[in-house]
């Protein structure tokens, strides 16, 4: 006989096959919100499955509707629409008080465009980090930290851009930025490419820096790819893209080892499966993450090979060059021999 396993309720009934959940849920007394009646026209009974998720039926053509609208992921589903046939199934109500009500309304209303649950998804998480930046800012003026920041902050944002990324969260000196929202399979190679200009554009900024305040800026590259959860947070008129998971957390960590193996830039085993085939990496390091147990290997990445299209520019470059160097010596040869004449004929 089906079984549900109500959360947060932390209740579980038996049900009879092809049971729909919102009426099992109503006839064990369970406050299963249906705002509409249970005609697939709002989304205030939508539950999601977190087990057992190959029990329940298919979606209605009245549910798919709505999904589409909502972009529902698969395991989001309309307890007025769904059956339950066989097995045990474990969800989670997701329409709890008046404040859950509200944002389920806007959205059917199209005021609001936002996903609570969010979408899972393999993407590639960066961290980076000024080093030694708090004694180097307590030497300067407020304005000029926040010119520093800004100038690096710039040319960082430019340089993950360029690279199909987003800088998604700011942290004091450090920023976090995400790749791969719209195409995973390019996510790895796109973050480890940024991480190389990013350390080129740093070398690149520190000659004005010193002339500046007589100090150079150095900065720690973490990059890890992994399943999370990527949603909008914030209030509903300043919300921003943003993932949440155990991968940002081990990003974060991977980004934090540089400083005890002195190194700048650090990838995951999992990241480097991917790029291993272009990356250039000086060495393999074995690092205790906090919070996790035993030694991860960690690689240190020096560099990456220019992309199709920029060896096409240098090549482009060289050939100009190769030109201009023959039209200068027939230049030079024109000369001489116009000397020689008028020397001859005088």
């Amino acid at each position: 006989m089906p079984h549900i396993h109500y959360l947060p309720d932390d209740r579980a009934i038996e049900i009879a096959d092809d049971d729909i959940i919102l009426e099992a849920s109503l006839r064990a007394g369970i406050p299963h919100t249906h705002i509409c009646g249970g005609s697939a026209r709002c989304s205030t009974c939508r539950v999601l499955i977190v087990e057992g998720l190959e029990f329940c039926s298919p979606r209605t053509s009245p549910e798919e509707e709505l999904a589409k609208k909502l972009q529902l992921e698969p395991q989001v589903r309309l307890a007025c629409q769904t059956q339950i046939a066989g097995g045990k199934v474990i969800l989670r109500r997701l329409a709890i008080d008046s404040e859950d009500l509200e944002a389920f309304n806007n959205q059917i209303a199209g005021k609001a465009t936002v996903n609570p649950v969010g979408k899972e998804k393999k993407i590639a998480i960066l961290f980076a980090d000024i080093r030694g930046f708090t004694p180097f800012a307590e030497s300067l003026l407020p304005y000029d930290v926040i010119y520093v920041l800004n100038r690096y902050f710039q040319k960082m944002g430019y340089v993950i851009n360029r690279n199909g990324g987003m800088i998604n969260n700011y942290m004091g000196d450090g920023f976090m930025a995400l790749f791969g929202l719209e195409n995973p399979e390019k996510a790895a190679h796109q973050a480890v490419r940024a991480g190389i200009e990013m350390l080129e554009e740093i070398e690149k900024l520190n000659p004005y820096f010193e002339t500046l305040y007589s100090q150079r800026l150095r900065i720690g590259i973490g990059i890890h790819c992994g399943l999370v959860v990527v949603g909008n947070l914030g209030e509903s008129k300043t919300q921003t893209v943003t993932a949440i998971g155990d991968a940002v957390n081990l990003a974060s960590r991977i980004e934090s080892a540089n400083k005890k193996v002195g190194t700048n830039f650090l990838i995951s085993e999992e990241t480097y499966e991917e790029v291993k085939e272009l990356a250039i990496v000086n060495r393999r390091v074995l690092v205790e993450i906090p919070g996790k147990s035993g030694e991860y290997p960690l690689y240190e990445v020096v560099g990456m090979p220019p992309l199709p299209a920029e060896l096409e520019e240098v090549a482009e470059v060289k050939k100009t060059n190769i030109w201009q160097r023959f039209v200068n010596k027939l230049l030079a040869l024109y000369a001489a021999v116009r000397d020689w004449l008028r020397r001859i004929l005088s």
